[in-house]
């Protein structure tokens, strides 16, 4: 069993930045993958970025590559969305997710993923 919390979102003028937090409570020694989702208002929850368990391999959608970065720490079970230049379009619930069938390829479909934070509100202004 997972529980995933989110935190750190907020208002944040464009051009800002704000680093989110992802806490995973496991009840399950394996080792799993981490996803980043978001959904804006009336629109599908998509795939912002990934990270398998060493932290080497990552996925990022082109919307965001080069300006969001994803880290994990597994000491503290904790994985991180760095979103710099952020943009008005980047305005979402930002949700983290685990795979955890999934150790080295991180995936990008919300179908691949086994476990869901509650989700953590992003709003940046123009």
């Amino acid at each position: 069993q997972v529980q995933l919390v989110e935190s750190g979102g907020g208002l944040v003028q464009a051009g800002g930045s704000l680093r989110l937090s992802c806490a995973a409570s496991l009840r399950t020694s394996r080792p799993y993958a981490m996803g980043w989702f978001r959904q804006a208002p009336e629109k599908e929850r998509e795939f912002v970025g990934a990270i398998d368990w060493s932290g080497k391999t990552l996925r990022y959608s082109p919307s965001v590559k080069g300006r969001f970065t994803v880290s994990r720490d597994n000491a503290k079970n904790t994985v991180y969305l760095q979103m710099n230049t952020l943009k008005p379009e980047d305005t979402a619930i930002y949700y983290c997710a685990a795979d955890i069938n999934n150790e080295w390829a991180p995936p990008v479909a919300l179908h691949d993923y086994d476990y869901w934070g509650q989700g953590t509100q992003v709003t940046v202004s123009s």
